[in-house]
């Protein structure tokens, strides 16, 4: 690696999904960027592996080449829904798009694992010559001068960039994030989670919804199963870092004892086969509003502490934001301004359409504390249109400020008016 001194308008660090659509969306506006990751791809990330209608709508937004890419990729399974199970065993199915049983040659939802997905966004930067991709790069020292950041390798070892602009989407444990934007893990506000794959899980839904159960056992946590390709399936437990703290939990006990005592687990487990090991993680969480932007740097995605703290949903949620950063970047640099000022219209975007989600993501988190209110909450939903037509468009693109902040919303799904 030459010791010279790489210049661009914007740096990416960071080639997860908020990262990719980031210089993605630049390259679609005309603008050229450097994307550094610390990793070789293809690379395994500990995830839930989910990816929401949002992810495709946004590829679809940048390119809808990129989005029918997607829709062939073959390293996923297609998942028309969500499954919320309360602790009193009643179940809610969301679907991810109304009617979808008559549309289902269109999928909106996949299941992808990390090492792979990544690995196709990553492709689809190779594609275009407006990105230059580095791999196997630590960017681990930020210097702010005058007319941009000057960012430099680890360990001394002579890599260096200097951007006008940088794009922070290199994750939770983001050391930029920590020590420049001076963001903290919170423990109300984060989720420790564990995370295993298997092979031969009965019972899995006949059109591969995701399982979310708040079982009496992991709360105030929650336990999924998400459908994978190849008869796999991504299995793991989440729960705040205050509850475990407080509380002595061992995640990685309770999803042995889950899925060893429980009923219904033991009997879907029966003749499952741990592929692997038991992973650990951590998600910064959305629960909380975070200042996302500073001079010349916005923050995406894990970076920003974007994942619903309900679902657990990250890469829809840094995805929308690498897209929004990415269109700021292209006006600064239109308008000869990167300054602090100018880059807080990004943060405003970020949180006018997921803000509302999260806020109602964040209410619902907090119920999972009281299971009878939660019990309450499933059994009327189950039989709510309006709850469910709501949260189908939560995992897609649908502007819901308007009937989130309308009382009578509230008032006709607490008496089943809907």
């Amino acid at each position: 690696m030459t010791d010279a001194m790489i210049q661009t308008d914007v740096c990416v660090i960071g080639a997860g999904p908020g990262g990719a659509a980031a210089a993605l969306q630049m390259a679609q506006l005309g603008l050229h960027s450097v994307v550094v990751d610390k990793a070789v791809f293809p690379r395994d990330k500990v995830c839930g592996d989910g990816l929401s209608g949002k992810v495709l709508t946004i590829l679809n937004r940048i390119d809808k080449g990129i989005g029918d890419r997607l829709k062939i990729f073959a390293a996923k399974t297609d998942s028309w829904g969500v499954s919320f199970i309360a602790p009193n065993r009643i179940g809610m199915d969301i679907p991810l798009k109304q009617d979808y049983e008559r549309q289902m040659e269109d999928p909106v939802g996949f299941v992808s694992k990390r090492i792979d997905f990544d690995n196709f966004l990553v492709d689809e930067i190779r594609r275009r010559p407006e990105v230059r991709f580095f791999e196997g790069i630590d960017l681990a020292h930020y210097d702010l001068q005058p007319d941009g950041y000057v960012l430099s390798e680890k360990g001394g070892k002579g890599f260096t960039v200097k951007a006008k602009i940088v794009i922070v989407a290199n994750g939770a444990h983001s050391s930029f994030s920590r020590e420049v934007a001076g963001l903290k893990m919170d423990p109300d506000h984060h989720c420790a989670g564990v995370r295993a794959y298997y092979k031969g899980v009965t019972g899995m839904h006949r059109h591969h919804f995701i399982e979310l159960h708040f079982l009496k056992g992991v709360l105030p946590g929650y336990f999924w199963i998400f459908p994978l390709p190849n008869g796999e399936a991504n299995v793991g437990l989440g729960m705040l870092s205050s509850a475990i703290s407080s509380k002595r939990k061992n995640l990685k006990k309770i999803l042995a004892d889950t899925l060893a005592n429980d009923p219904v687990m033991k009997e879907r487990f029966r003749d499952a086969t741990l592929l692997g090991k038991i992973d650990g993680y951590g998600l910064p969480l959305g629960s909380s509003r975070r200042k996302l932007f500073g001079e010349r740097y916005m923050l995406v995605g894990d970076a920003g502490h974007l994942i619903d703290p309900f679902t657990g949903e990250g890469i829809g949620n840094a995805m929308y934001a690498g897209t929004y950063a990415a269109k700021r970047a292209a006006a600064a640099l239109q308008a000869g301004d990167c300054s602090e000022a100018f880059l807080a219209p990004y943060e405003a975007d970020v949180y006018r359409v997921l803000g509302p989600e999260l806020n109602v993501s964040h209410k619902l988190q907090q119920m999972v504390r009281y299971p009878w209110l939660f019990n309450f909450l499933m059994r009327i939903g189950a039989r709510n249109r309006e709850l469910k037509e709501l949260m189908t468009c939560m995992f897609n693109d649908v502007d819901l400020r308007n009937r989130f902040r309308d009382p009578k919303f509230y008032f006709r799904l607490i008496f089943n008016r809907a």
